[in-house]
């Protein structure tokens, strides 16, 4: 059974909302997931991630062959991971962000009483690749 809950949003108005953080974790989610995987990922992300099938089953069902089966989990994992973590305004990991329960705070520095929020790294945009155009004669 869900549970909703009383949260502080800052800002200016300083309000208060209700919400169910669970449900709207998973209803994430699941809607990122399936906009940012192609269709024939989504089925194998659906039967092995989402409903707990085993390799063997989910060979079976999507009639694919074992190493195959688990290059598409390998890059499913990478895409989706680089995604969520990625994620703007708000990620869906780490969690304790999304959830609000913790901030991840610096060492106290002792010349500095007051400690600074740490930011999470996120990494650099690869550079986009553009081929040499061939010179006109």
């Amino acid at each position: 059974m869900s549970r909703a809950s009383l949260e502080f949003t800052g800002g200016r108005e300083k309000r208060y909302t209700w919400g169910r953080k669970d449900e709207e974790y998973v209803a994430d989610f699941c809607l990122v997931s399936r906009r940012h995987l192609s269709a024939e990922e989504y089925r194998v992300f659906k039967f092995h991630f989402l409903l707990g099938a085993d390799w063997k089953l989910c060979c079976r069902q999507l009639k694919m062959d074992r190493g195959n089966f688990f290059h598409m989990v390998y890059r499913i994992e990478t895409r989706l991971g680089r995604v969520f973590r990625e994620l703007e305004p708000y990620s869906l990991y780490p969690l304790d962000e999304y959830f609000g329960t913790n901030s991840r705070r610096a060492p106290v520095n002792p010349i500095e009483p007051r400690p600074r929020l740490l930011a999470m790294p996120v990494p650099a945009a690869r550079p986009s690749f553009s081929p040499p155009l061939q010179k006109a004669a």
